[in-house]
């Protein structure tokens, strides 16, 4: 089997209302790939699909695949400079096998966690067109509509926040971005969950130190300190 088929087999387990590789609702989105594809012909260049347990009680969030990252891969942070720190800290953390990803097929497996992103395809210059995140929204909201309960989701980064609220049905005043910020979300019969605010761990938001591991690992022990109170 080859690598490029493995990548695509591997969105099997994700129901079709939250992932679709043939999607080409964005146009724009839709022909850079086409054009990626024909520069970099060894690349996935599709929508990428969530990576991880579909049932996971932690999912994070993240904005959309790099260029020569999750495009290039098929699996969202693995290649990207971003996924270094995410890992590393998935690891420390007990949600990950390993510390590093370094291809979609290197054996990396999460525990009891998932990461999406709210675009699925690679947008120019890393920044997605408003529309292009309202016509993604629909698969993060069949993502996240069968959380478990005690789930917590974490953000990266303000546009992951809103659109994970806008695929909840909540509005983004009462529960404005902060790095550092938890949100109570409303869950019926007296669920809990909780949404996590945090800068995205990208090469210039490191390199600038607006977040730094110390940081991002706070992040994580609040999330850690939520599910052991969901829990008792």
């Amino acid at each position: 089997m080859s690598r490029l088929h493995r990548r695509e087999s591997d969105h099997a387990a994700v129901p079709a209302a939250a992932y679709d590789i043939d999607c080409r609702r964005c146009p724009r989105l839709a022909q850079f790939l086409d054009q990626v594809l024909v520069e970099n012909p060894g690349y996935f260049c599709r929508p990428v699909p969530p990576f991880g347990d579909m049932n996971a009680r932690l999912v994070i969030v993240g904005l959309a695949p790099g260029m020569h990252g999750a495009n290039a891969s098929g699996r969202p942070f693995t290649g990207d400079y971003a996924g270094i720190m995410l890992y590393a800290t998935l690891h420390k953390f007990g949600y990950a096998n390993r510390a590093q990803s370094l291809s979609a097929d290197d054996g990396l497996k999460l525990i009891d966690a998932r990461i999406t992103n709210a675009v699925k395809c690679l947008p120019p210059n890393n920044k997605p067109l408003p529309e292009e995140i309202r016509n993604c929204n629909g698969y993060l909201a069949a993502e996240l509509c069968t959380l478990p309960d005690g789930a917590a989701i974490l953000a990266l980064g303000r546009i992951a926040h809103e659109a994970t609220l806008r695929a909840l049905g909540l509005g983004s005043r009462a529960y404005p971005f902060a790095h550092g910020a938890e949100h109570a979300l409303p869950r019926g019969q007296g669920g809990t969950a909780r949404l996590f605010d945090c800068y995205h761990c990208s090469r210039y938001n490191t390199n600038t130190r607006r977040l730094t591991g110390a940081m991002f690992e706070r992040v994580f022990a609040s999330i850690a300190r939520f599910r052991t109170d969901a829990a008792a």
